[in-house]
């Protein structure tokens, strides 16, 4: 460390002189004052221009075991990079008070993290304590960096990285001024967040709080770390409470216009954790979360990611009492216009037709969907019904098909698809599940009395094999009832 020259000593004495007059309730002012300074974490971010105004002396002792360092380099290391040889001259660099010392440590660790798919011993974290607390920029940059990167090749023990005293220093960096570090330590309190006594750890430390702020970076890598660590942090209630007390829900509605793909896909991913819980569901049932989500799906109707998520969101906020802020909001819309473009293949299509054919069970949503519906879902839907690679969704459209054909606009647009129409429900007549059977019996019940539907049933000869559908159920009523009586008996 650098000493003060003999000016600066003198000002210290007189100040110390000028403070032992004062009276003991200022002394103790300015003594919290300089506490609540010391701690903050502007000092050390700021310890690097400290250091400028000073050379670190290399003590001998370094010297030589830089030299050393490099030779071994040099030379591949012959003996093991993790041996006991290199882990000293590792701790000897990470304390040293040289920036280019811990700079070294930094890059080889950097080094080890991209090239050597190996387990790190418990003791090769140690040197990290003293790496993440350096007030070299670079330092912090290439060493949480390393660590990012042991943690996600499952090179390092979650919890030992919490029983080593690194979460400390790690959620330090979360108050960095630099977007990297801030990227990085984000990123390892993320990958660090997936055992529960490590969500545990981080709570206690009050981690949430910096990677909420950090969630409105104008950086998209560290709005989308934030959002990923706070989205493997929510599993705790604890957790969740603290974020909807801090006003989680705005910050989360920003981030679904962002501009990063990625962002966006976080965003709805952490609502959708969220709205898992039945006590956080009242709080989610906002309008502008609503708008928002309506918003999200209308344009970006291909995105998979986002139309599946949203999807189960609504589904989850789908209650008696919340129903009409759905029907209110943009978000039927929005999934009529996302079923019609995800492709079939997708998974999250399933989401969508899932939470549409819900939706369509309440009468009143079946009105406002029916508001929406052109030639073009009414096409989908026939097509997605009469599809049997996929059976869900094509249950689901079936479903949503029934519900809405009591209405005269989709009675006029499905006399458009008449044959598909009929071909889908014979399908579901020779099903395998009853639930098919049900759902086309139901629906032709429904037709019969539409004289152009009635016609064309009849040319199709659809009363014959519901007349094979029935004689069926009958044989098995018989079988089951001999099972039952033999089985009594």
């Amino acid at each position: 460390m650098g000493q003060l020259c003999g000016r600066c000593m003198q000002l210290l004495r007189d100040f110390m002189a000028f403070v032992q007059r004062m009276t003991s309730e200022l002394v103790h002012s300015i003594k919290e004052c300089l506490a609540l300074i010391s701690k903050c974490s502007c000092l050390k971010q700021n310890g690097s221009k400290t250091r400028q105004l000073y050379k670190p002396i290399l003590q001998p002792h370094e010297r030589v075991t830089a030299q050393e360092f490099l030779q071994q380099i040099e030379r591949g290391f012959e003996m093991s990079p993790l041996g006991k040889d290199p882990l000293e001259a590792l701790r000897i660099l990470a304390f040293s008070e040289n920036p280019g010392l811990q700079q070294s440590a930094a890059l080889y660790y950097l080094h080890m993290s991209q090239h050597m798919n190996v387990p790190l011993p418990a003791e090769h974290l140690e040197p990290f304590y003293a790496l993440l607390r350096s007030a070299d920029l670079e330092v912090q940059q290439m060493s949480s960096l390393s660590l990012v990167n042991f943690l996600l090749e499952g090179n390092i023990d979650k919890e030992m990285v919490i029983q080593m005293g690194l979460l400390e220093p790690i959620l330090d960096l979360l108050e960095s001024d630099d977007p990297t570090v801030q990227c990085n330590s984000c990123a390892c309190t993320m990958t660090l967040a997936v055992s529960e006594s490590n969500r545990e750890a981080i709570g206690a430390a009050r981690g949430v709080t910096p990677l909420l702020s950090l969630a409105n970076s104008h950086d998209p890598r560290v709005q989308q770390n934030a959002v990923g660590a706070i989205l493997n942090l929510t599993q705790s209630a604890d957790t969740q409470a603290e974020l909807l007390a801090n006003d989680v829900l705005r910050r989360l509605c920003s981030l679904l216009v962002s501009s990063s793909e990625d962002v966006r896909r976080a965003a709805v991913a952490l609502l959708w954790v969220l709205s898992q819980y039945p006590h956080n569901q009242d709080a989610l049932v906002c309008t502008e979360l609503l708008q928002s989500l309506g918003m999200l799906l209308s344009v970006h109707t291909t995105d998979p990611v986002i139309a599946g998520h949203a999807a189960c969101i609504i589904k989850n906020l789908n209650l008696s009492k919340t129903r009409q802020r759905i029907m209110e909001s943009p978000c039927v819309e929005g999934l009529l216009q996302a079923m019609l473009s995800i492709d079939i293949q997708e998974d999250s299509l399933h989401y969508v037709t899932s939470c549409l054919a819900e939706l369509a069970k309440q009468e009143g949503a079946t009105l406002h969907m029916v508001k929406w519906m052109n030639e073009p879902l009414t096409k989908r839907l026939v097509r997605l019904a009469g599809q049997q690679e996929h059976s869900e969704p094509s249950f689901h459209a079936a479903s949503i098909i029934q519900h809405m054909i009591d209405h005269e606009k989709m009675m006029l647009l499905l006399k458009c698809h008449i044959r598909e129409f009929q071909a889908y429900l014979r399908n579901f007549l020779t099903h395998q599940e009853v639930r098919f059977q049900q759902l086309a019996i139901s629906t032709f019940c429904r037709l019969q009395a539409d004289p152009e539907f009635s016609l064309a049933f009849r040319k199709s000869q659809m009363a014959k094999l519901l007349e094979q559908v029935r004689q069926q159920t009958e044989e098995t009523q018989e079988l089951l009832r001999a099972a039952i009586g033999h089985a009594d008996s």
